[in-house]
């Protein structure tokens, strides 16, 4: 598969010249900074419009505008800040490590775009009010859960891109927890999906399967 170019990326996305400029502005930058820091895999930014920003990008008709969106773990910025970028959400962007944060902030800077960046562990982050919750390359999706419980109000939504072994992580995670799941096909990636993960609860059942004490 050749490299996806800007062009094929906007027509793919029906991005705007003006989005797509600053999309562009933050490419160079992630390329720019990737000479000091390691803020993704070397081998994906030979195909960076696919593998990072369409990857990005494709979560953004799942989402209804307006909402508020918490972004866990979110590195160098995927899939929160192009989200940002795309307009008519608003972004909070929880990344632990102070060098990307730092990254993601230049690029909120010199594209003008409104995002919130929390520099601290998702696990100290005080409870925020919001409507989906997306991530990455995080952790599986056990893990996953794990984190966003807190944030998961009744009508949260959850969107997680996945690899090809998402079917192992979602048959493990269902083990300790009760969801409604859709597995929807990735744009970018031909083994990869996009888990939409709502009406989430943890299933309190003991080794055996049986039911907690209390609990029918």
């Amino acid at each position: 598969m050749s490299p996806m170019s800007p062009e094929a990326f906007a027509e793919s996305e029906n991005v705007s010249r003006e989005t797509m400029a600053r999309l562009g502005i933050y490419v160079d930058e992630l390329k720019r900074w990737q000479q000091k820091i390691n803020l993704v895999s070397p081998k994906s930014l030979e195909d960076v419009w696919r593998r990072h920003i369409q990857d990005s990008a494709q979560l953004h008709p799942l989402i209804t505008s307006g909402s508020k969106v918490l972004d866990m773990g979110s590195g160098a910025g995927f899939p929160g800040l192009v989200l940002a970028i795309l307009g008519g959400l608003e972004l909070h962007l929880v990344e632990s490590d102070q060098r990307k944060s730092a990254f993601m902030r230049e690029v909120a800077r010199l594209t003008g775009t409104r995002v919130h960046i929390y520099n601290e562990r998702i696990e100290r982050l005080d409870p925020l009010a919001i409507n989906f919750i997306t991530a990455r390359a995080v952790s599986s999706l056990d893990q996953l859960l794990e984190l966003a419980q807190p944030f998961l109000s009744d009508g949260v939504q959850c969107l997680f891109l996945k690899g090809k072994s998402w079917q192992e992580e979602l048959t493990a995670a269902k083990k300790n927890w009760k969801m409604r799941a859709e597995n929807i096909p990735s744009r970018s990636d031909p083994e990869g999906v996009i888990l939409k993960i709502s009406e989430v609860r943890r299933d309190h059942r003991d080794p055996d399967n049986q039911p907690a004490p209390g609990k029918k």
